[in-house]
């Protein structure tokens, strides 16, 4: 947790410094009701756009430090495939690259009834969710991480929390900014060490490459996807939800680590319609696709969020 704080705040303190807290952005456009899956920024044609309210907001959850109210799940990569079930589902190979994590069966035709009848690589068993991001590649070979940790932790008015409803799925970071100023959702920083920086670092050798990548806690309250598979959450501003995104879930950390360290560093991702193997650390990204047993999910959020506990794996508190 001490580690997690300080690549927070050191996260806050770099990009205040380097000015990428004067995102350009445009208004978002309203939730949508009925979700279209026509794709979305992060793998189709066109670049999402952090407002500046936005931006500040999610660089203000990662400095966030994280007292109590916290569970978390423990996972591998699962496997790695060009598949997107939430962007293009039922469309094989359409997609870039991604690493899977958790659920063994996750794929274009992945369904909530799927994922719910598959295994998992996680602890617990219980969260049959499947989390995926883009691969690393290091000198053009993919490189699995050798841990994956998903957090949900009670930054927002802990006490108001739910459990995200079963099925509920969106995308967070930006995989087509143009630069690190368009992609305030993930950060790469080396284990042991405080730095942190929106695009690949530099880690020295003794040291392993490590992101993390914060979603958002505000949901709508109504729609488990939207069309552009982001409109449905958002994020606080300090701890306050946006009147149309009333209902407070847990926020999910990623911290992914990878066994590498150095350069030669590159992501898979899409430009102009062709998917890579090439692009910068600041496209980096991730998906979400929930398949926790409700019943699991609801006791770790009452016992741990909203009371106000750090608890391991097993959803019980750990005892100081």
């Amino acid at each position: 947790m001490l580690r997690r704080l300080l690549a927070s705040t050191a996260a806050v303190i770099f990009l205040v410094t380097a000015g990428w807290l004067t995102t350009r952005g445009t208004d978002l456009p309203a939730p949508d009701a009925a979700p279209r899956h026509t794709g979305h920024s992060g793998h189709s044609g066109h670049a999402y756009t952090f407002t500046a309210e936005q931006a500040a907001a999610i660089v203000a959850q990662a400095a966030a430090p994280v007292r109590g109210s916290e569970f978390r799940a423990d996972c591998l990569s699962s496997h790695r495939k060009g598949d997107d079930p939430i962007v293009f589902p039922g469309q094989a190979g359409r997609s870039h690259i991604h690493e899977f994590y958790g659920n063994r069966t996750a794929n274009a035709s992945s369904t909530l009834q799927s994922l719910a009848a598959g295994t998992t690589n996680c602890t617990p068993a219980v969260d049959l969710s499947s989390y995926w991001t883009p691969t690393l590649y290091k000198n053009g070979a993919p490189v699995a991480p050798e841990r994956v940790t998903v957090y949900y932790q009670g930054i927002t008015d802990h006490t108001r929390a739910v459990a995200h409803p079963r099925g509920l799925r969106y995308v967070v970071g930006n995989a087509l900014a143009a630069n690190p100023d368009q992609n305030p959702a993930a950060r790469w920083s080396c284990v042991g060490r405080p730095e942190s920086s929106r695009d690949f670092i530099n880690c020295p050798p003794g040291t392993k490459l490590e992101n993390y990548l914060d979603f958002p806690t505000c949901w709508d309250g109504k729609n488990l996807d939207s069309a552009n598979h982001r409109d449905h959450m958002a994020y606080a501003v300090g701890q306050t939800c946006p009147a149309s995104h009333p209902v407070v879930v847990p926020r999910l950390e990623l911290l992914i680590t990878w066994p590498v360290n150095g350069g030669g560093l590159t992501l898979a991702g899409t430009r102009n319609g062709v998917n890579v193997t090439d692009q910068p650390g600041y496209t980096f990204h991730g998906d979400f696709f929930n398949a926790w047993d409700d019943g699991e999910l609801k006791r770790r959020v009452a016992n741990c969020i909203v009371a106000g506990y750090v608890c391991g794996t097993d959803g019980n508190p750990i005892q100081q």
